[in-house]
């Protein structure tokens, strides 16, 4: 791994092998490129070292399973919770999922309420959609600021007691909109609601203490940390997985099997029926890893700059659109007057610059911006100032071709 010192910017490039040299890639948000740390553990856990976990009585099933409960202490420490608090799911969206199926389907009733906000992903309105229809509860959605933050003023005068949860992005996915999220959770618990907080995009880039933000769930995906896809985790506060019912039935979750009854394991190994994504909880304490000895602070600094030089440069393109606050984080997303964004994508392409273009699976959150779709460049800790004077050149080019 490249060694690093606080005395310079990043530039950790040469750790991705996946980025070619001249290749800008700028679509972070939706999956970060995995450094050789990463690619070599996922390598080692297959080729060297691989067998299952928590059954087997042989030496290397042992230190298998030794290293896949490393991998969860590694997540606790990471954001500050409780080792029996992890659970290792597939990514985000099933954590979303489980917790509407084994929490709110436990607690809601007919007549309770959720609160979401206008800038949530899909996967965190679908689900609760789901979770209300089941028992006749209804959603509320929490409006945004003009510079598009979610409104918590608007919150605290939107909560009453019968709002039983509140989900929210720690980071938006679109807008890179970055929320109070103690105070958020400190507004829910006074009308006496749980919240879950979306951390898929703040994870990478800001640190994040679960017991100070005193929130009750909190989710993310490992691909987004530099990690492998089909891991992710769901912490939540002990009492609360304790009093859960198990999400899927099979191996490994259980205590005692009869055709009479069954008993069922404490947390967190109650949620991880079947055979784990072993290989995938090394990547992502590989990940981890590799994250911490660069630093939250130094990558959240380093993106800081690539934002604010992206807006200062498009700012200055009369036909360019921004959205979102100027201190988002990693993300800029924007529109080109009279240009669709899949025809901005694709021009940029040509240019090898990669970047997402469409509704980043939040359609309402397009709709109350006006637009069907987005342009949207995102960074990460092997971008660096040529990738933005990249993009800046491709627009100019869309700009002209379309002018």
């Amino acid at each position: 791994m490249t060694v690093l010192t606080t005395a310079r910017p990043l530039d950790v490039v040469a750790d991705f092998p996946a980025i070619p040299e001249g290749w800008a890639y700028l679509d972070t948000a939706a999956t970060a490129q995995k450094p050789r740390l990463v690619i070599d553990a996922i390598t080692r856990g297959y080729g060297e070292t691989y067998a299952t976990v928590h059954r087997g009585v042989y030496q290397r099933s042992a230190d298998m399973t030794l290293a896949y409960e490393a991998a969860r202490r590694a997540v606790a420490r990471f954001i500050n919770g409780a080792e029996n608090e992890v659970v290792f799911v597939r990514g985000a969206t099933e954590a979303i999922n489980l917790v509407a199926q084994c929490w709110a389907g436990m607690q809601l009733k007919a007549g309770d309420r959720i609160l979401l906000s206008a800038l949530e992903h899909h996967s965190n309105i679908v689900p609760w959609q789901m979770a209300a229809e089941r028992v006749g509860a209804a959603i509320d959605v929490v409006p945004l600021t003009a510079d598009h933050r979610i409104d918590l003023d608007a919150m605290a005068a939107m909560l009453r007691p019968e709002h039983k949860l509140v989900a929210l992005g720690h980071v938006s996915n679109v807008l890179g909109s970055v929320l109070d999220a103690k105070r958020a959770a400190a507004l829910a618990h006074e009308v006496g609601a749980k919240i879950l907080i979306d951390g898929c995009q703040a994870v990478p880039r800001l640190p994040v203490d679960v017991a100070d933000l005193d929130c009750d769930f909190y989710v993310f995906s490992g691909h987004k940390l530099y990690g492998p896809t089909g891991i992710g985790v769901l912490w939540a506060k002990a009492d609360l997985l304790d009093a859960m019912p198990p999400y899927q039935g099979g191996g490994s979750m259980i205590d005692r099997v009869t055709f009479a009854k069954t008993t069922y394991a404490p947390p967190p190994t109650r949620f991880e029926a079947g055979t784990p994504h072993i290989v995938g909880a090394l990547g992502l304490h590989a990940a981890i890893d590799y994250v911490e000895a660069i630093g939250l602070d130094r990558i959240h600094a380093h993106e800081t700059a690539l934002v604010a030089r992206t807006r200062e440069a498009l700012a200055g393109i009369n036909s360019v659109r921004l959205f979102g606050p100027e201190d988002s984080a990693g993300i800029v997303s924007f529109a080109i007057q009279g240009v669709h964004p899949h025809d901005i994508g694709t021009i940029l392409d040509e240019a090898k610059v990669a970047i997402r273009a469409g509704h980043h699976c939040a359609q309402p959150l397009m709709e109350l911006l006006g637009v069907e779709a987005t342009a949207r460049a995102s960074f990460g800790v092997y971008n660096g100032p040529q990738d933005v004077d990249a993009l800046v050149k491709g627009i100019e080019r869309v700009t002209r071709i379309f002018g």
